[in-house]
This record gives C-alpha cells, sequence and structure tokens, in this order.
C-alpha cells in the first residue's frame, strides 16, 4: 500500500511539472499589454489623436487589469481552465477589433468604443495570469519564489517573442502584430485548459523529500529560458530575426524549438516515473516494505519540522492574525503592511509602466525612426530581473534569512538611476533607461508576487494579488495618463490634420526626474516593509532549514 502510494505521489509530480510547462507557455503569450508602443503610433495617425488622448487609450488598456478582481473573486470558485477559456475570448474580442480599425477593415471607431476594446484586451491577461499563477504556487508551495521568477519571466520575454516574430514574419507591419495579439493566445490557452490544473497538496514529508529535485527542474527550466532570453537579445542586437526570407524562417524555427524545450523536463520525470513503476512491480515486496519503512521517520522529522509553525502560532479566538498566517482580505487590507507593500508596488510598476507606454514618443522625442530595439529590450530584460530576483531571492531567504522586499528597495534605486540617466538624454540614454527600466520592473513583479502569499497566505491569494495588480492601472492612470500626458503636451507643438508632436530632450526630462523621485519614495516603504517583515522570513528560514537537515538524515 505505501509503495502504491508513492508511485501515485510520482505520477501527480510529472504531472504539475507538466502543468508548469504550459503554464511558462500560456505567460509566453501574457505580455501582449506591454506591446503598445508597437503600433500605438498607427492608432494615433489614423484616429489624429494628441498625446493626452493616446495616453488615455494606454490608460484604457492598463484599467482592464482592475477588473481582474473578478479573476481574483473566481479563482476559487471556478477550474483554472474556465479562467483560461475566458482570458482568451477576451483577448481574440479585444485585439480582434484594434485590429480591424488599424488594418482599415473598419472605419476608425469612436474614442470611448477604442477604450472599451483596449480595456477588454488588457483584461484578459488578468484572467490568464491568475490562472497560472494561483494553481502554480499552490502546487509548489515551498518554490513560491523560483515559480514566480520563472512565471513573470516568461511574461518578460513575451513583449519580445511577440515583437521579434512579428518583425521577421511580417516586417513589423502593426496590423499583423494585432492578428498575432489575438490568435496565439486563444490557441496556447486552448492547450493549457487540458494540463494545467491544481493538484493535491502533498504532505510536509513529500514535499521536502522532493525539494533537492525540484531545484534542479527549476535549474534546467531556467537554463533553458535564459537561452531563449539570450536567443532574442542576439537576434535584436545583430538584426537576425528581421533579414526576410530563408533567414527569418530559421530565426522562427530555432525559437520555437526553444520554446518547446521546456516539455523535455516533464517528459524525463514521466519517464523515470515509469522505471521506477516497474522496478517496484517486480521487486519484493518484504524488502519493499523494509526500506520504505527504513526511510520514513527522517521524512516525519520533514512533515513535524514543517508543521512546528501552525503549532506555535495557534490563535485565540476572535485574535488577529500575524503576518505569515492566513489572512482573510478584510484582514489584510486594514494591514499596514499590506499597504506599505502595495504604495511601494505603485513607485515602482507605475513608473515602469509610464515608459513602456511612451517608448514610441520617447524614441521620437529622441531622433529614433525605430523604437521596436527599445520594446525589445525592456521585454529581454526584465525577463532576467525577474527570473534572477526569484531565484536569488528565495537563495537568501534560505541561507540568511533575508526579507524578500530588500530587493525591491534595491530595485527601486536602480530605477531611479536610470530615470536620471534618461533625464540626462545623452547619447544611449534611451538604450539604457529601457535595459534599466526593464530590469527593475521585471524585479518588482516577480519579487512582490511570493512576498504577499508568504506575508498573507494562499487562502485568498488570487484575490489579494488582484487587488495588487491594482496598481497597474492606477500607476498608469497618474504617471503615464497624467504626468507624462501632460507634460508632453506642454511641450508638443500641433501639426496638420489634428494630433501634435515634440522632439528634443526636453520633451520628457521633468517626467524622469519627477518619477526619480518616486522611485526614492518607494525605496523607503520598501525598507520599512523588511524591517517589519524580519519576523516572518527568520520563520521560513528555519523551517526550511530543519526540513533540509530531515532529508539530508534521509539520504544519509
Amino acid at each position: 500500500m505505501v509503495a502504491a502510494a508513492l508511485d501515485a505521489m510520482a505520477g501527480t509530480r510529472w504531472e504539475r511539472w507538466l502543468g508548469l510547462v504550459t503554464a511558462v507557455w500560456v505567460q509566453c503569450i501574457s505580455g501582449n499589454n506591454y506591446t503598445f508602443s508597437n503600433y500605438s503610433h498607427a492608432l494615433k495617425t489614423l484616429m489624429g489623436l494628441t498625446q493626452l488622448q493616446l495616453n488615455g487609450l494606454s490608460v484604457a488598456k492598463d484599467v482592464g487589469k482592475a477588473f481582474g478582481l473578478l479573476a481574483g473573486l473566481a479563482s476559487d470558485r471556478v477550474p483554472t481552465w474556465l479562467l483560461l477559456a475566458i482570458g482568451s475570448l477576451e483577448g481574440l474580442l479585444g485585439y480582434g477589433a484594434q485590429w480591424m480599425v488599424v488594418s482599415r477593415t473598419v472605419a476608425p471607431l469612436p474614442y470611448w468604443q477604442m477604450c472599451v476594446f483596449l480595456c477588454l484586451g488588457g483584461n484578459s491577461t488578468t484572467w490568464m495570469n491568475t490562472a497560472v499563477l494561483v494553481t502554480c504556487i499552490r502546487n509548489f508551495r515551498r518554490s513560491r519564489g523560483p515559480v514566480s521568477g520563472l512565471l513573470k519571466g516568461y511574461v518578460g520575454l513575451s513583449t519580445a517573442i511577440f515583437t521579434d516574430t512579428c518583425s521577421a514574419l511580417f516586417a513589423d507591419d502593426p496590423a499583423s502584430f494585432l492578428v498575432m495579439l489575438a490568435v496565439v493566445p486563444a490557441a496556447v490557452c486552448a492547450l493549457a485548459m487540458v494540463f494545467l490544473r491544481e493538484g493535491p497538496a502533498g504532505g510536509a514529508a513529500a514535499a521536502a523529500a522532493d525539494d533537492e529535485d525540484d531545484g534542479r527542474c527549476f535549474a534546467a527550466i531556467n537554463s533553458l529560458a535564459v537561452a531563449i532570453a539570450l536567443y532574442l537579445l542576439a537576434a535584436d542586437l545583430t538584426g537576425l530575426g528581421g533579414g526576410g526570407g530563408v533567414v527569418s524562417a530559421v530565426f522562427i524555427a530555432v525559437l520555437l524549438v526553444l520554446l518547446a524545450s521546456p516539455a523535455t523536463v516533464p517528459a524525463l520525470l514521466a519517464w523515470k516515473s515509469w522505471v521506477k513503476t516497474r522496478k517496484a512491480a517486480n521487486a519484493d515486496l518484504e524488502e519493499a516494505d523494509y526500506s520504505l519503512a527504513a526511510a520514513a521517520a527522517p521524512l516525519l522529522l520533514a512533515a513535524k519540522a514543517a508543521g512546528r509553525t501552525e503549532e506555535e502560532e495557534a490563535r485565540a479566538p476572535g485574535e488577529r492574525p500575524r503576518l505569515g498566517e492566513e489572512h482573510t482580505i478584510a484582514q489584510a487590507l486594514t494591514s499596514l503592511d499590506f499597504w506599505l507593500m502595495f504604495a511601494s508596488f505603485l513607485m515602482g510598476v507605475g513608473t515602469g509602466l509610464a515608459v513602456m507606454n511612451n517608448l514610441g514618443q520617447m524614441g521620437v522625442a529622441m531622433g529614433y525612426v525605430d523604437v521596436s530595439l527599445f520594446v525589445s529590450m525592456t521585454s529581454i530584460w526584465g525577463f532576467f530581473g525577474r527570473i534572477a530576483s526569484g531565484t536569488i531571492s528565495e537563495h537568501f531567504i534560505k541561507t540568511r534569512a533575508i526579507p524578500r522586499p530588500l530587493w525591491n528597495a534595491a530595485s527601486q534605486v536602480l530605477m531611479a538611476v536610470g530615470y536620471i540617466v534618461m533625464a540626462l538624454a545623452m547619447p544611449g540614454s534611451l538604450f539604457i533607461g529601457s535595459v534599466v527600466v526593464g530590469m527593475c520592473y521585471g524585479v518588482r513583479l516577480a519579487v512582490t508576487v511570493p512576498t504577499a502569499s508568504e506575508l498573507f497566505g494562499l487562502k485568498y491569494y488570487g484575490l489579494i494579488y488582484n487587488i495588487l495588480i491594482l496598481n497597474l492601472p492606477l500607476g498608469s492612470f497618474l504617471f503615464s495618463g497624467l504626468l507624462a500626458g501632460l507634460l508632453y503636451d506642454a511641450e508638443a507643438t500641433a501639426v496638420p490634420g489634428g494630433g501634435n508632436t515634440c522632439v528634443g530632450a526636453h520633451c520628457y526630462r521633468l517626467v524622469f526626474l519627477i518619477m526619480a523621485l518616486a522611485c526614492v519614495v518607494g525605496f523607503g516603504l520598501d525598507v520599512l516593509l523588511c524591517v517589519r517583515t524580519k519576523r516572518v522570513y527568520a520563520k521560513i528560514h528555519e523551517s526550511k532549514r530543519l526540513s533540509k537537515s530531515a532529508v539530508a538524515q534521509r539520504v544519509g
């Protein structure tokens, strides 16, 4: 009976890894919300918009994320496949309508209707992201940092994947680009509906025993992700992807192989599971039972170590939970620590979105005709920020009990430096700025996602995550719609036929300086949160240390 249970556990293990790989593929197409700069100029020209009006469309796109609260509420009530289906259908409608306008299939729609369709497109990603993040973090409870970094890292690569693919196949045609944004996510989500689902929570002993193997699997997938990022980076810097003809076909073929390669991890685990099952069937039953009994004691020690927190933190009836324990939504929203995290998140992602949404106009202001390189740099370095911060922050929790928000504080400082560099408008400053902002924006997302679950629990994590994501539309409105839009229009001159334009370093200088100041404020908030959460991360560190010791004892 014990052997049968272990066989079932091994089967569940490769299945959850297959789910994680399909989640990775969903994230590869979930960054379509960051690609607005690739077709914003076409919308501005066709509709005769001022920069403030164009930024209003960008804000409408990000306002779609505010309705992610619906996805958060639904995440505990409906299956994962339904969340993915809703997201893919919304994206098909939202981006499909934008394609009809840009391709001139229909006359330009009224401004308010375009806002609605952009909002639909923006909201589509919240359903996809909620589905994969909630499911995968629950499936890998002991590896929240690596899971968050991996998934958010592929979101960061998504923009570069879409941009470079469009450049290779359609010569950066904005109408073709919008077709990709509408159709490709729907197809990938259809595949994920089959394989991505929440598995039964394994016991602490099983989880502790799997930690080392899981670490190797994460390392393998992370290595493949880095290979994809370096491949895209090389293509952008050399112009390989946009060569046309055979060169472009080869570029796309290699990219598809690289994107499919993470599937080798669950395939290998499934093969090992099958081999173990065959061996167990042929082994002597008594010997197998003896071996399992001998191995059981250390695993029970691991379970005891992981369960100490629950015993020690028993609360009296009506007493408020401490940080690190399960919170209701009301308890989380009345916690000072939640609002510290919320406000610091706003300073980081709000200013980052202002750059991403205005890269097209920033490039024109600084004398660039094509800004696709900067869009790709933001995406690729956003990937490096996400995947590195998730893994590194997890490592330092295990080894030094360093609070995860410390990495957010560091990213705020670096981001402020990036804005100052762009304000100086030196040669290459936009390139440097796009790299720095992309990387730091990625750190903020990858670090904040697991931090929320560690401080307030997993029970209502889907809704808590989407409340934090309200910072995206709020930050877009404040920093992109108001700050960047109003200050740009104040410097711009009108052009015949409607709209306006501005050329020169002065167009965005004050915007960059104000955003640098906002990052300094965010740094202070993150440092305060670090101080207040030291006890939580000390406790997580101790739990991981005891589990590791128990597994080492089993191996010994």
